[in-house]
Parts: structure tokens; C-alpha cells; sequence
């Protein structure tokens, strides 16, 4: 699922891509916004709010805000550098980048019931969830050749709109591909609105350990290359 790159990608390994890490997106996008009332899986809303801050000569605010959008481009930016100069020529080089995302969501977890509205602590969670999703964003993108993004829609949406119009005026025989990535926007959709409906209802229920369900979804995106592939060796093994 993240271990093939390039030429050896197919149209299920994006699917489970696009599944798994859109769930998590959805789950993080809705649980930091009732934990924090901060967006924390994209910008496009800061640089509204950053503007308005500034014209309103909020200067503390548009800070903050401006320190969430650097750490977001941040989070996009180790990841990238992890994947380029460690990754590409180590099998499983998705294994740091996870990590960091599993750790900064374990540390939300367990100490974001500490956050009771203070200044200090709001940059902290809100930023350290920030770069999260822009690790996660960049290291699907470039899993995927940038045709998977897991933490916004605004992208998928206009993509899916633009293939639903080519999908009228194209010919028979160019359709079959195009449904293809038409299903796979579909997918991304549906899993990111599904996770954001499990993370409004379990921190509703769980308070801030509901950030645990996103740590067990990307354990198991972290494993299941490996163990599907020690699988396979264990029955080519013994088959033979």
C-alpha cells in the first residue's frame, strides 16, 4: 500500500491508501476542531483568517495563525525530505513519517485534556496536529504520484466535478479508465466524511483518547505491508 512506488503502484493500492489515511484525516479534521476549534488538516481557511486578523490589526492572532500555516508547510516539508534523500532507496521508507504522526497523535491523546482554552497550549496542540496532516498530505502525494491527497476535499471535489463532465464527451473506450479514478475521488470522499463522523461522535463520547482510534488505523497502515508481505514469503515457503 505505501511500500510500492512509481511504476509498481495500482489502482488498489490507492484505494487502500485513500481508505485508511482518509479516515484518519476525517477523524483528526473534526476531533481538533471540537478539541481545539482549529482546522487542523489544512490552510485554506487560516489564509482567510490571517487576512482578516491582519486588516483588524489583531497582530497575537495572526501570529498564532501564521505559525499554523509554517508548521503545516513544515510537517509537508520533513516529510518530503524524509521520503527523497532516506526513503526512495529503503523499502519501507513511509516508517518515520508514520511514526512522527503516530507520536504527535499519542501526545494529543493523552495530554489534551490539559487544554482548557490557554493561549500557550492551544498553539501547541492545534500547531503539533497542523504538521501532522502535512506530513501525512505530502507522504500520500508522493506515495501516489500526487494522484491521492487525504486531508482536504477542495482538491478532490473539483477533480471529481472535471472527470464527471470528461466522463459525457469522452469515447467508450477512454471511459472504463476514467470511471476508474472517478470511483477513487469517490472513495477519498466517503472515507474522510466517514472518519469526520467518528471523530465528532467518539470525542463526544471519549473527550480527547478518542485521538487513539487515528494511532490504531496508522499502526495498522504501518504493518500491514509488512505483514502482508511476510505472509506471502511464509506461503511461497511452504508451498514450495
Amino acid at each position: 500500500m505505501l511500500r510500492h512506488l512509481g511504476t509498481k503502484r495500482t489502482y488498489a493500492h490507492n484505494v487502500k491508501l485513500a481508505s485508511l489515511l482518509g479516515i484518519t484525516a476525517g477523524f483528526v479534521n473534526a476531533a481538533g476542531f471540537l478539541g481545539f476549534a482549529v482546522l487542523t488538516t489544512n490552510v485554506t481557511g487560516h489564509a482567510a483568517l490571517f487576512a482578516e486578523r491582519i486588516a483588524f490589526q489583531d497582530w497575537t492572532t495572526a501570529r498564532i495563525v501564521a505559525l499554523w500555516m509554517s508548521l503545516f508547510l513544515a510537517g509537508a516539508f520533513i516529510s518530503s525530505l524524509i521520503v527523497s534523500s532516506i526513503g526512495r532507496n529503503q523499502q519501507y521508507s513511509y516508517v518515520i513519517a508514520i511514526f512522527i504522526e503516530i507520536l504527535i497523535l499519542l501526545i494529543v491523546a493523552l495530554l489534551g485534556h490539559r487544554y482548557h482554552g490557554e493561549l500557550i497550549a492551544k498553539e501547541f496542540f492545534a500547531g503539533s496536529l497542523l504538521f501532522a496532516m502535512g506530513m501525512q498530505n505530502s507522504l500520500v502525494s508522493m506515495v501516489s504520484g500526487s494522484v491521492v491527497r487525504t486531508t482536504h476535499l477542495t482538491g478532490t471535489f473539483t477533480d471529481l466535478g472535471i472527470e464527471l463532465g470528461q466522463l459525457l464527451r469522452k469515447k467508450k473506450e477512454e471511459r472504463m479508465q476514467l470511471k476508474a479514478r472517478i470511483k477513487l475521488r469517490i472513495a477519498i470522499i466517503l472515507f474522510f466524511m466517514l472518519g469526520a463522523l467518528a471523530g465528532a461522535l467518539l470525542f463526544r463520547r471519549v473527550d480527547f483518547s478518542a485521538f487513539l482510534f487515528p494511532v490504531m488505523i496508522l499502526l495498522f497502515t504501518l504493518l500491514y505491508d509488512m505483514l502482508r508481505l511476510r505472509i506471502k514469503r511464509f506461503y511461497h515457503h511452504h508451498k514450495t
